[in-house]
């Protein structure tokens, strides 16, 4: 924050020029007068020895130079300059160049006019510093802002004023003022609307209205907005006198809404004592809060409204303001119970978790990314002033909780939740401001918790100072009742008519739900997506149609994917031969892996799926294998998207490299997928270990997204995963963590005849994890997670050293009609034309494929060794691996893979297989041994590691040992 120039003795060192930029910068052009300049005005009868106007003329003399010195006479010109550099009056006229008869008489005339008006530095130095005055009251007045409900702690955590406010008139010294210029008249800069109607004001009134605007019960940030139409526009909301009020009709509505958060609250507590439910006792205010900010937003053009909120609160919002039956909510009690048109998002926050997360700051970071913003988020801040037990002193470095969203430019409106009427004007504010700026705004409700964290919590045990105080503190219901009451808005009968007549709804709802049999949860799966299922929450069909294309799309596709559709431009010269390579891939009917994800996009697209791919340098892929948006190396900022280009009535296809960020932008894919089950949505790591940072995603909302939340989504993980010798941070995407979450049962062998069985298994799946081996059969998932009748998250390892593998290269045979994903895919080599000779059957997923491969054909053991592939790790293929083992009698079971022995996939297959042949056989493992890191980080230690577990799985009596 840069230190304001205040006091007179810093003011009058200041340049014609730096003033004059101080100036412009504070006001549009056309309003750059002298007369507006003008700050200052003495009364006729504080200088009895001189008339007001040669005072005036002075001033404006003074004013339009500092605009543009050539504007005045040279005369003036060398006397302004002169005392700006300290002269005295009486030998500043004088001139080191020789001046004309006229210029001596009219610099005569202003030495006159300025002898005789002695305080002339004065007035300058007081017209600055009053705007300066102005300027620190709209900067730091929120400091001393009265926000705290219980009168304890200052919202920011420091209880000092700061030294540029007017706390005491001895502080007037400050700005070189003092008690007897409380009365002088002074002009308003433009850069203020405390006037109202009015261009000038006495420095007493001009206090009081900055206190009235910035020091009560709302403290506004935004003076850091670096653009002058947005910060003048928040100051004329909360500067204007009187712009605060409320009708009869809006006080009485206002009040209704709190009488329900409060007794929807003391409902629940009568009727459920001893259950956490998280309520919002100490910020009651929140209901009536969302519903202003959800009106305003209506009456702007707002059609939907999606909200996410913590767990404070969630049961009364459900109730009050998303209406919610109420019978529902109860019902739900007595089983066991937190993330086209024109839609809105608001964000509900915890003081704590708003100051400590970094997902916060990450989403703020995508506000105003072309591809990520949400067109403005209202985020509200349920300030209780302290995270579980911990005191926020303890818990940020900031002032405020808030201060992360100064980042983004988002205007923070911080307010007193004890004031139900400053809350309800600045949600208005706030809904209006995203309404008009399309930006992030934050409301800040600094509130308490009643009842600690929640409703079995004792909060007296860490702090007893703030909950004594809390126990005497009177409700906010109780508080505005009696105020509207006072001032006649309301009658005490109808107050309590209002509360019974709610209570009543509560008891009739409550008596309904011990009729609930079943708990509705079709009304929460079907609602975001209305038409996606039956009447009973039930798929529409439990079958899948073949995946496959005809080769006239394929070709076209191929040809779009290997050609520039935009005439004149030109691209680099290495892009060129990709592209040719690519063209003669079609002519030979074959595709590489990203020929066939270009092929499984663009037919999905002209189905009517819009596809959205995101994540870091997706747009030409980590590895420089994608190429989908096209740069023209001749001109800036020009780029193609062949994929647009495909047939003229197609669903758009958006490619997005996002910010380096997984946590947050994992979390946007996430919810865009959840509202688009018709949108085929990827995520792509830039390498697979870089989901790690987003953890708490896949772990809190993808795993349990339908057990835990009663939400389908059919988002897409991609995740590049390979033993390249690469070392331990960018080989692994930890493949064993996914498989653990999985929730199907090792021991359990499902009924392998049942109808649709591979359908049924996807259905019953929390998500489903797979290793592609080919392009086309990554083609195949790819078209099938949006063919299929509902929606299951998919975690896909995408591999690095097949992108370019020469043998990784499918036909469009095996992508024609008729053609589905294959789960697994067996031997097809000699050893599957003999199984009676084989002697090990070697199971395996991914890219060591190619690896058991060559070392077989090496060993010239392609009769003995039979390799089969899971491509669809999760769930598990039961039916499809039984009839491989039962095909080869002789053989012995080997899981081999790359990954070490406590990581990859063999802790979950091991069980299954063994599930699948009734434990007939032991499951040998041939791979690297157990390791804490994911892998070496020395190249010929990772080449030594590699050959042995080669060495083990082709050497036949390796495990006769253990037998």
């Amino acid at each position: 924050m840069f230190h304001l120039r205040t006091c007179a003795a810093k003011l009058r060192p200041l340049t014609a020029s730096q003033t004059v930029k101080t100036f412009s910068q504070n006001r549009p052009a056309a309003a750059r007068t002298f007369q507006q300049i003008r700050c200052y005005s003495a009364p006729v009868a504080a200088e009895p020895f001189l008339s007001g106007t040669s005072s005036n003329y002075v001033e404006e003399m003074y004013c339009a130079w500092l605009e543009n010195p050539k504007s005045v006479h040279k005369s003036w010109d060398i006397f302004f300059r002169n005392t700006n550099a300290g002269a005295p009056p009486g030998t500043a006229y004088q001139s080191p160049l020789p001046l004309s008869r006229g210029s001596l008489a009219a610099v005569a005339h202003a030495q006159s006019l300025v002898e005789a008006q002695p305080n002339v530095d004065k007035l300058v130095e007081d017209h600055l510093a009053v705007q300066s005055l102005i300027r620190a009251y709209q900067i730091r007045g929120h400091h001393v802002a009265q926000l705290d409900p219980l009168g304890i702690l200052d919202a920011d955590l420091d209880s000092s004023v700061p030294a540029d406010i007017i706390s005491s008139t001895d502080k007037l010294g400050f700005y070189g003022l003092d008690e007897s210029d409380l009365d002088k008249v002074f002009h308003l800069p433009t850069t203020t609307f405390i006037g109202g109607q009015e261009s000038a004001l006495p420095l007493r009134e001009i206090i009081r209205r900055l206190e009235m605007a910035y020091c009560q019960h709302i403290g506004v940030e935004f003076m850091f907005i670096n653009d002058l139409e947005q910060c003048q526009w928040i100051r004329q909301k909360f500067e204007t006198p009187g712009i605060m009020q409320f009708t009869n009709e809006e006080k009485r509505t206002l009040l209704a809404r709190l009488v329900r958060s409060t007794r929807f609250e003391e409902f629940l507590q009568r009727k459920w004592s001893s259950e956490k439910r998280f309520g919002l006792e100490g910020c009651e205010v929140l209901i009536p809060a969302l519903k202003t900010i959800i009106d305003k937003s209506s009456e702007n053009g707002v059609d939907y409204v999606i909200m996410g909120m913590p767990h404070r609160g969630r049961l009364n919002v459900l109730a009050n303001v998303i209406r919610k039956e109420l019978e529902q909510i109860f019902c739900q009690f007595d089983s066991k119970l937190e993330a086209a048109d024109e839609v809105m998002s608001i964000l509900l926050h915890g003081d704590a978790a708003f100051a400590g997360q970094g997902i916060v700051y990450e989403t703020f970071h995508l506000s105003d990314l072309p591809s990520y913003t949400t067109h403005g988020t209202v985020h509200v801040v349920v300030n209780n002033q302290i995270g579980f037990t911990t005191d926020p002193r303890m818990a940020r470095s900031s002032p405020y909780p808030t201060d992360v969203a100064r980042v983004v430019n988002a205007p923070i409106f911080h307010v007193n939740s004890d004031d139900p009427e400053a809350v309800m004007y600045v949600c208005k504010v706030a809904a209006e401001w995203r309404s008009t700026f399309h930006k992030d705004v934050v409301v800040d409700l600094v509130c308490y918790r009643r009842n600690g964290h929640n409703e079995m919590d004792e909060p007296m045990f860490t702090q007893p100072l703030m909950y004594k105080q809390i126990r005497k503190q009177k409700p906010v219901l109780q508080k505005y009742a009696e105020l509207l009451v006072s001032q006649g808005v309301v009658n005490q009968p109808e107050y309590e008519e209002e509360i019974s007549k709610y209570d009543k709804i509560c008891e009739e709802a409550f008596a309904r739900s011990k009729d609930e049999k079943i708990l509705h949860i079709k009304h929460w799966l079907d609602s975001p997506w209305p038409g996606f299922f039956t009447l009973d929450g039930q798929p529409r069909s439990m079958s899948c149609p073949s995946t496959g294309l005809t080769e006239d799309i394929l070709t076209h596709i191929g040809n779009v994917a290997s050609s520039v559709p935009v005439e004149n431009f030109t691209i680099h010269g290495g892009l060129s031969r990709i592209l040719k390579t690519r063209g003669e891939m079609v002519k030979n009917r074959t595709v590489d892996w990203a020929l066939a994800e270009y092929m499984a996009f663009g037919s999905l697209l002209k189905e009517g799926i819009h596809i959205r791919l995101s994540g870091q340098d997706v747009e030409r892929g980590t590895f420089s294998h994608r190429h989908h948006v096209l740069h023209d190396q001749n001109v800036d900022k020009r780029t193609c998207i062949p994929m647009n280009h495909l047939w003229p009535n197609q669903a758009p296809y958006t490619v997005c490299n996002s910010s380096l960020s997984e946590y947050g932008v994992l979390g946007f894919e996430l919810g865009f997928a959840m509202a688009s089950p018709n949108a085929l949505v990827l995520w792509e790591a830039q390498f697979g270990d870089f989901h790690n940072t987003a953890q708490c995603i896949i772990d809190q909302f993808i795993c349990p997204g339908q057990a835990k939340w009663v939400r389908q989504n059919g988002i897409v993980l991609l995740l590049p995963h390979g033993m390249e010798g690469m070392g331990p941070e960018h080989s692994s995407a930890r493949p064993e963590r996914f498989l653990q979450m999985c929730n199907d049962d090792p021991d359990v062998l499902p009924d392998l005849k049942e109808a649709n069985f591979d359908i049924n298994q996807l259905y019953d799946c929390n998500w489903v994890v797979v290793n592609c081996s080919t392009p086309g059969n990554f083609f195949h998932v790819l078209r099938r997670q949006i063919l299929l009748p509902f929606r299951k998250p998919l975690i896909i390892f995408t591999p690095k050293s097949l992108l370019r593998h020469p043998e990784a290269r499918s036909s469009f045979d095996e992508m024609l009609p008729g053609t589905h994903f294959q789960r697994v895919i067996p031997e097809d080599g000699p050893a599957a034309q003999n199984p009676e000779n084989v002697k090990r059957l070697l199971f395996c997923t991914g890219k060591v494929y190619y690896d058991l491969t060559r070392e077989r054909k090496a060993r010239d053991m392609v009769g003995q060794v039979a390799i089969t592939r899971i491509e669809q790790l999760s769930p598990f293929p039961f039916d499809l691996l039984l009839k491989e083992v039962q095909k080869y009698p002789n053989a012995e079971l080997a899981w081999c893979q790359e990954e070490h022995k406590n990581q990859g996939y063999y802790d979950y297959v091991k069980p299954r297989l063994r599930t699948t042949i009734s434990r007939a056989k032991p499951v040998w493992y041939a791979g690297r041994d157990p390791a804490a890191a994911p892998a070496t980080g020395n190249k010929k230690t990772h080449l030594t590691e590699l050959q042995r577990l080669l060495d083990t799985a082709f050497d036949l009596d390796v495990f006769k040992n253990f037998s």
